[in-house]
């Protein structure tokens, strides 16, 4: 289920591009499933066209989604290579913070800083 919070100073369409990038990569969206159409999406969320386009673009530009012209897009199996590569990358990451003696809560802070999220306490 998408939910778009209209008082959020989150743009709808990085909304929606999050809501269902998490459900690709949590598998609530399994691979191959066919996504609704851009406009039937925006009808049922009451985006505009181009909000729900955009959101679409960017998942397909991750790689989570592909476009097969008018057939429709669907969740492509590199939504679990992203996910590797999330933890490849995770992983690299906790090794240069080990090495460099950097504080783990500090190299937290910087991660959420870098996704854009306010830091937790």
């Amino acid at each position: 289920m998408i939910v778009i919070d209209a008082a959020s100073p989150t743009p709808p369409y990085e909304q929606l591009r999050a809501q269902l990038a998490r459900q690709i990569q949590d598998r609530s969206l399994a691979v191959g499933t066919r996504l609704p159409t851009v406009r039937r999406l925006a009808a049922d969320l009451g985006l505009a066209v181009n909000t729900v386009g955009r959101a679409y673009r960017e998942l397909e530009e991750a790689g989570l989604i592909e476009t097969r012209g008018r057939a429709g897009s669907f969740v492509t199996a590199a939504g679990d290579q992203a996910l590797e590569q999330a933890h490849r990358a995770a992983r690299d990451y906790a090794t240069i913070i080990a090495r460099s003696g950097i504080d783990p809560a500090e190299a937290i802070r910087i991660v959420q800083a870098a996704l854009g999220q306010p830091a937790t306490p």
